[in-house]
């Protein structure tokens, strides 16, 4: 406990934090503003008359319209964050509706997202408003911080990379260099080196360094002498990323985020340039950090609290990736257990699902045309994904209940994963009507006629 006690009344500038915070804030306030932009609102959450749910969470959906507020909202929060702005009312307005926008509609999944949703909440018990804010003008700043405040962003910057690494540790990405085979050859377009990105060798380096990099970059950034050099080859990589890849704003969240293992003087400089670009005059903090008086305090019971709720937290983190082993079968072929695990541009899956309709009132036998019900996004997602599959299995036959026809839905399904040949997915026996959503192993999910090697 007096070691434990020691650690969490270390205390370090606050530069770092309030740099970190300004940044988020400014990098989700132009992505909800290209999201606008974009018309991907109107695409994906107003045309569509279905939506895939998060299995626990089918209570939230689009709301019309109004969804353009929730976005208002969402980004108004964004940019209070960046200021300092009533920063804990902020943070979490911007968590709930950047949340609330993340699981209206399982479409739409992409692990940044679900990192951003974690990162905010994590924010939350952040004190990123004492220093350089809108709020440390109204009520003083402090220049110095808990430690462990700005190491958990570092944590959580962490284990992303190393999960992402450790998930490359497969035979597909080491020893195929799938999916990558699949993708850069398409990228000949691509300024200055598109030429070389269909030759063998350039390929499976950029297997190779993607493993490197992931598992490596977290150590190299922590580590001082190794610390600017790590930075570069962050901004190389994501860079590098964005160009070949279309993942959004992705890469330069990863970029900046990368800032907060520098020094406090390195902050402390850009909090400099800020005031000289913007004319922004500071004030002399409330109080001066004293650690003769900090030495051997123990901790406080609000502190005791966030530190036992940001404990399960972290624990948390660390074993979600992990229970894909709770499940039979190839993780990749399954996804049972794939998603919110840092499972980053890992396979290359296509697939075809064709709905049979039995009315049991009549013995009728169609087939559903899924242009009737999907859009041409949401039927890419659905053939390949069991879940998916499922949940509109379960839909058709409600909606032909309202009707009043009870039906048997069955799918003849194939998918094809990382260059292998196609294969039937779904048991086209299997009644998807009765079948349940949970989280044990969906048995009507056909077996994986190969093998995949990793963790």
């Amino acid at each position: 406990m007096t070691v434990i006690n020691s650690y969490f009344n270390q205390t370090t500038k606050a530069a770092p934090l309030a740099v970190f915070r300004i940044f988020f804030g400014l990098m989700m306030f132009i992505s909800i503003i290209r999201f606008w932009a974009n018309g991907w609102i109107e695409k994906l959450y107003i045309e569509p008359t279905f939506f895939f749910s998060y299995y626990g969470f089918e209570w939230i959906k689009p709301i019309g319209n109004y969804t353009y507020l929730l976005f208002i909202i969402c980004g108004i929060s964004a940019l209070a964050v960046a200021l300092g702005y009533r920063y804990k009312v902020a943070i979490v307005t911007f968590f709930l509706s950047f949340t609330y926008i993340e699981l209206m509609d399982k479409t739409t999944y992409l692990n940044h997202y679900y990192f951003v949703s974690i990162l905010s909440f994590l924010m939350i018990f952040l004190p990123a408003q004492q220093y350089f804010s809108m709020d440390a003008r109204r009520k003083g700043s402090h220049d110095y911080v808990s430690k462990w405040s700005i190491d958990s962003i570092k944590l959580l910057l962490g284990m992303v990379y190393f999960y992402a690494g450790l998930a490359k540790l497969n035979s597909d990405w080491l020893f195929n260099a799938m999916p990558l085979r699949i993708w850069l050859p398409g990228k000949y377009d691509v300024p200055l080196f598109g030429d070389f990105l269909h030759q063998e060798w350039v390929i499976y380096a950029f297997s190779l360094g993607g493993v490197i990099y992931d598992l490596c970059i977290p150590f190299l950034l922590l580590w001082r002498r190794t610390r600017l050099f790590a930075f570069i080859m962050v901004v190389v990589f994501h860079v590098l990323t964005r160009v070949l890849f279309p993942i959004g704003m992705f890469p330069y969240i990863m970029i900046v985020s990368a800032l907060i293992f520098f020094d406090a003087r390195v902050h402390e400089r850009i909090i400099e340039f800020f005031k000289r670009i913007f004319k922004i005059r500071t004030y002399p903090p409330l109080e001066r950090f004293d650690a003769s008086r900090a030495r051997g305090r123990n901790l406080h019971k609000t502190q005791k609290w966030k530190l036992t709720l940001l404990t399960l937290f972290f624990t948390t983190q660390l074993l979600l990736p992990w229970r894909y082993l709770l499940y039979p079968g190839e993780l990749f072929w399954t996804e049972e257990g794939f998603r919110f695990s840092w499972r980053v541009m890992l396979m290359e899956k296509a697939g075809y699902a064709n709905f049979k309709i039995v009315d049991r009132t009549n013995n009728e036998t169609f087939y559903i045309d899924n242009n009737d019900f999907l859009t041409s996004f949401q039927e890419k997602q659905m053939s390949f994904q069991p879940d998916f599959i499922l949940e509109y299995a379960h839909y058709l036959r409600d909606h032909f209940a309202a009707q009043g026809k009870e039906v048997e839905v069955y799918v003849e399904s194939y998918v094809a994963l990382n260059g292998r040949r196609s294969q039937p997915y779904i048991d086209p026996s299997v009644d998807l009507a009765k079948q349940e959503e949970s989280f044990k192993h969906k048995n009507w999910i056909l077996p994986f006629e190969d093998e995949i090697k990793g963790i």
